[in-house]
C-alpha cells in the first residue's frame, strides 16, 4: 500500500453563532432577507444546519425549508427548498440565487400565502468558523482509518462537507487525499458518493470505514 508524500492532517472546527439584524415573519420578508443577508448567514442555515442536526434522517436539514414547513405549513415549498443538494454548490452565492429563485416563484404565484404571518419569526443568523488542528497525521490508508475511527462529529463535518466550499470542488478532503496522495481514485469516488442526507454522522463514518476495509482487505 502506498505511503503519501503529504500526510492527511486532521482538524476540527467549532462555530460562533450570533443573531443578525434581519428577520422574517412571512415569505416575502424571507425572500427579501435572503437577498440582503451575508454569505455567512447562508452557510449557517444550510451547510451548518446539516451538521448541527447531525444529518437528519427525517425532516429537513435546511433551516429555510424547516421554517417554511413548521412556521407556515407550506409543505410543498419546504420540499422544493430542501431539494437543493448543497454538495453541488461551489459558491454560496450560487446557492443563494437558487433559493431566491424558488421563493420568488412561490411569492409571485401565491401572493396571499406569501404574506401570511408565520407562527414564529425566522431570524437570520451568522456563523464564524474557528479551525483547530488535532495534531493527527496519516501517511497510509491504515493510519488514516485508525484516526478516522476516533474522529468527532465536528471534525468529520469539517472534512467531509464544509471542505467542498473551501476546495471549490465537488468533493471532500478525504476523497481528495485518497486520490491525490494514495492514487486510490476508485475509493475516492465511492467515498464521495456516500449519501449525506439519509445517514447519521455515525452511519456515515461506518460506511466510510467499511469502504476503506474493503480496500485494505479485498
Amino acid at each position: 500500500m502506498k505511503t503519501a508524500v503529504h500526510p492527511f492532517r486532521f482538524s476540527t472546527a467549532s462555530y460562533l453563532t450570533r443573531v443578525g439584524n434581519l428577520k422574517a415573519t412571512n415569505l416575502v420578508e424571507l425572500r427579501d432577507g435572503l437577498e440582503k443577508c451575508s454569505d455567512a448567514s447562508i452557510f449557517y442555515h444550510t451547510f451548518q444546519s446539516l451538521g448541527r442536526f447531525q444529518f437528519l434522517t427525517e425532516g429537513f436539514s435546511s433551516d429555510f425549508a424547516q421554517w417554511s414547513l413548521a412556521a407556515l405549513n407550506q409543505a410543498k415549498l419546504a420540499e422544493q427548498l430542501a431539494a437543493l443538494d448543497i454538495r453541488s454548490y461551489l459558491a454560496l452565492n450560487d446557492l443563494r440565487n437558487d433559493l431566491l429563485g424558488i421563493l420568488k416563484e412561490f411569492c409571485n404565484s401565491n401572493p396571499g400565502d406569501a404574506r401570511k404571518t408565520s407562527f414564529e419569526p425566522f431570524y437570520f443568523c451568522v456563523s464564524v468558523e474557528v479551525t483547530v488542528p488535532l495534531g493527527w497525521e496519516a501517511r497510509t490508508l491504515e493510519e488514516f482509518r485508525r484516526h478516522l475511527e476516533g474522529l468527532g462529529h465536528g471534525a468529520f463535518h469539517f472534512h467531509f462537507l464544509v471542505s467542498r466550499l473551501r476546495l471549490h470542488l465537488r468533493t471532500n478532503d478525504f476523497s481528495l487525499w485518497c486520490a491525490d496522495e494514495l492514487g486510490l481514485a476508485s475509493l475516492a469516488a465511492r467515498i464521495n458518493g456516500i449519501d449525506i442526507y439519509t445517514n447519521t454522522v455515525e452511519a456515515l463514518k461506518e460506511k466510510l470505514l467499511n469502504l476503506i476495509d474493503k480496500e485494505l482487505h479485498p
